[in-house]
């Protein structure tokens, strides 16, 4: 076991160096493409549009018993539809802009917190639903102190999810029209045999994904402290 481990260690290090030297040596042209077509803004912008409409509607819709009811066959048949199908589609009524690629990210990522939401709101603990109408707090205060935080872990859950999801869809809408970008630079490599310069891309594009999954645990182990310390009390 212990010369397993041995054998494993030296080739996650010989692993690690390669790929650094890879990205060294092939990923510099990958940096011009993201910095000029705006990548991390398109990126950002999605995710930021996404969150912000699954977490207003599902609330809205998780809290309303008829709408959801009458919501929910027509959010099933849409949430089956892949993201990647639209792409044509969001092209022929919206253009080759930045408009499409933010349409692409925001339709294809927004179902996993609308849905999260959705189901978080409904799910809501109902001793404190008994609790906010003993006390007569209703509106707004309902919704930031009983409401959002009961279903906010559910939430960071779909969050976590559109992260990954915007990333890829971001990167497919470069693939189908852009002249800029990750995507289009992993198609034109591959399209010139430059397979080295193909796969850094490639391996940038993992490494902007383990980042982006880093920074988001380390939001929500500060915006969930008290649901992970209750965890953790509970184990105990």
């Amino acid at each position: 076991m212990i010369l397993l481990g041995i054998i494993l260690s030296i080739a996650a290090i010989g692993f690690f160096c390669w790929l650094l030297f890879t990205l060294a040596v092939f990923a510099l042209p990958f940096f011009a493409g993201l910095t000029t077509g705006g990548w991390a803004y398109h990126t950002g912008a999605g995710w930021m549009g996404a969150i912000l409409i699954g977490v207003v509607a599902g609330t809205a819709i998780g809290s309303t018993p008829w709408l959801r009811a009458l919501l929910e066959p027509m959010l099933e048949f849409f949430r089956a539809i892949p993201p990647v199908v639209l792409v044509p589609v969001l092209m022929l009524l919206l253009g080759i802009d930045d408009t499409m690629k933010l349409a692409v990210i925001v339709s294809g990522s927004v179902w996993p917190v609308l849905l999260n939401t959705i189901e978080g709101v409904r799910a809501m603990d109902p001793v404190l639903t008994d609790t906010s109408r003993s006390y007569r707090i209703r509106g707004r205060l309902a919704y930031r102190y009983f409401i959002l935080p009961a279903a906010s872990p559910q939430i960071m859950a779909g969050v976590r999810l559109c992260l990954s999801i915007g990333l890829i869809l971001m990167v497919i809408s470069e693939m189908f029209a852009s002249s800029s970008g990750l995507g289009y630079q992993i198609v034109y490599f591959q399209r010139q045999y430059m397979i080295p310069e193909m796969w850094s891309g490639i391996l940038l594009l993992g490494l902007i994904g383990v980042t982006v999954a880093a920074v988001f645990q380390l939001v929500e182990r500060r915006v969930l402290h008290w649901y992970h310390g209750s965890r953790e009390v509970a184990r105990g």
